[in-house]
């Protein structure tokens, strides 16, 4: 079983990859990093011996390199069995104040990234009537959030590109889930002075991925919401 990981190297992404790789899943991780992954391939490597790891430098905000990325995968793998669109940037601030060319620079990377790896990879999971695409939106998709801005308009974004994707893919045997997390420990939380309990762990919503996978082909989450246990920040 393959799947790819988007940004797949910290945060919610890495907590995805170590999820998968336990259960003998093969990973294709990408990230702007090259340290990072090839760091995050010797870890997983040394764990997990008996699974390929693909590892590609990719800037998500770059569609040249989206593809790039994908045809680097489908060169290695004729099968895809997973897609999770997680690489994305938060960037706070408010609409009418934050700096110009924030909006392009979240879009690009938020919503476009994910929309062109879906659709150089999708085609895959049509042909074998196989696959689930896992979009990482935000409780950010739903409410707008004080100091949210251009980041919380993109994530909009990429839940109604969840939505239309769902209705596209639904008879074509390709699941869809929009996943909408509160406040997770990730790097962009580095330094907060909050309680580790404030806020979810990032295997929390790998666990909700694993759970939404282990479904029958017949049933689908099509959207997974979660928060941490006292609300959000």
């Amino acid at each position: 079983m393959n799947i790819i990981i988007t940004g797949g190297t910290k945060g919610i992404g890495r907590a995805i990859a170590e999820k998968f790789a336990q259960q003998g899943f093969n990973l294709a991780l990408c990230a702007r990093n090259a340290t990072d992954l090839k760091d995050c391939k010797k870890e997983l490597t040394e764990k997990y011996p008996e699974i390929q790891i693909l590892t590609k430098k990719t800037d998500m905000s770059k569609p040249r390199q989206v593809n790039t990325f994908a045809e680097f995968v489908k060169k290695h793998w004729k099968q895809v069995d997973i897609l999770v669109n997680n690489a994305g940037v938060f960037l706070p601030g408010e609409i009418l104040k934050e700096k110009e060319g924030t909006l392009e620079s979240q879009i690009n990377t938020n919503l476009y990234s994910a929309y062109y790896l879906s659709r150089a990879i999708a085609p895959v999971m049509v042909r074998r009537k196989s696959g689930y695409i896992f979009n990482m939106c935000s409780i950010a998709s739903k409410i707008a959030y004080p100091n949210g801005g251009s980041y919380s308009i993109s994530k909009f974004a990429l839940y109604g590109f969840s939505k239309v994707l769902r209705e596209e893919l639904k008879d074509k045997g390709v699941r869809v889930s929009a996943i909408l997390p509160g406040a997770t420990w990730s790097a962009s939380w580095a330094g907060v002075d909050l309680p580790k309990e404030r806020l979810m762990q990032a295997n929390d919503v790998a666990e909700a991925i694993w759970g939404a996978w282990q479904m029958s082909t017949s049933a689908v989450m099509e959207e997974i919401i979660l928060r941490p246990q006292l609300g959000d920040l």
